[in-house]
């Protein structure tokens, strides 16, 4: 019985500083502390700026084994792909409304691993923690941005050059992905950064986290649910138990115990991420449903993920 509830201790050290920063931002748009305004300036805050020194601080200030993690990423890539694909076939035949696939595509697959899959890492596993999974996000955000793209173009050759732009510019200009691989170069090369400049930055990553919890909260709106229920829990079922489900298990097959498996486990059971929102909106898709998706999972998802820790570190798989 001891060892049961020290398991269920440790799930809940995880995920419940993040459902109380996510509460937190709910109270404190409720009482009028936040509005839109903050929330829609800080998130640009974190995007842009925080979230990317986080990263590149993360990647240049810690020691890396490249080589054993390079597994890792291959397998994460891999299994998300895949998961991808059998997605999309799935939703093209269950969904009737062609209009919603992408959406539905979208929110099935591409998960908040930036900011909420990262801040359980952090809770579970500290710096080390972070930083491999820093690389893993790189990786899995390149890819999500090229599957969303090709989730929500319609078919058709006028499309397909939007679409190539699209993607261009979520590539090229995505501070995330342009961060981490600054980090990378300047751990290969190495250049030396300045104890004034890390110490500096320093300051910007730790306000990352909790500055972005709040504003997820802040900007959660379950309230808001209307007439797409179906496509909406089918989009939080896939997010929140099938993906979690089907890569971890691969994990296990291949091999990856301990900190490894447990960053493919919190990367794939977080929620759908804000940008799904935004993609989905500027490609012309069903922005309501994507919002509704983004706010069904991101609540739901702090009871399958400590579901799902606690069941794994009680098989002392992570």
């Amino acid at each position: 019985m001891t060892s049961l509830f020290e398991q269920l201790i440790f799930s809940a050290s995880i995920t419940g500083p993040i459902c109380l920063m996510l509460f937190l931002g709910v109270f404190l748009k409720r009482v009028g502390l936040i509005n839109d305004n903050f929330i829609d300036v800080a998130s640009k805050l974190v995007f842009q700026v925080t979230l990317p020194i986080m990263l590149f601080l993360s990647i240049v200030t810690s020691e890396h084994d490249f080589a054993s993690s390079s597994s890792l990423i291959a397998y994460g890539v891999a299994a998300n792909l895949a998961f991808f694909i059998a997605t999309s076939l799935f939703v093209r035949r269950i969904v009737a409304n062609k209009s919603d696939h992408g959406v539905v595509i979208q929110g099935g697959f591409r998960a908040n691993t930036a900011i909420i899959a990262l801040a359980y890492v952090a809770n579970a596993y500290g710096e080390s923690g972070v930083a491999l999974a820093a690389i893993y996000v790189a990786a899995i955000t390149i890819l999500y941005n090229v599957q969303a793209v090709i989730a929500l173009t319609p078919v058709g050759e006028s499309s397909a050059t939007q679409a190539i732009t699209m993607m261009s510019k979520s590539l090229t200009r995505n501070p995330l992905i342009i961060a981490i691989l600054l980090g990378v170069a300047c751990y290969f090369l190495p250049i030396p950064i300045p104890t004034i400049a890390l110490d500096a930055g320093q300051y910007f990553a730790n306000m990352t986290l909790p500055l972005a919890l709040l504003c997820t909260g802040g900007s959660l709106n379950v309230t808001s649910l209307r007439n797409d229920q179906a496509p909406a829990w089918l989009a939080t079922s896939a997010k929140l138990v099938i993906a979690p489900l089907l890569i971890t298990l691969g994990g296990i097959w291949f091999g990856f115990r301990g900190m490894d498996l447990g960053i493919l486990f919190l990367m794939s059971a977080a929620p759908t991420a804000a940008a799904s929102y935004v993609m989905a909106r500027s490609m012309g898709g069903n922005s309501v449903l994507a919002a509704n998706i983004i706010a069904m999972t991101t609540v739901l998802s702090l009871l399958t993920c400590t579901l799902g820790i606690f069941i794994l570190s009680g098989l002392s798989l992570i």
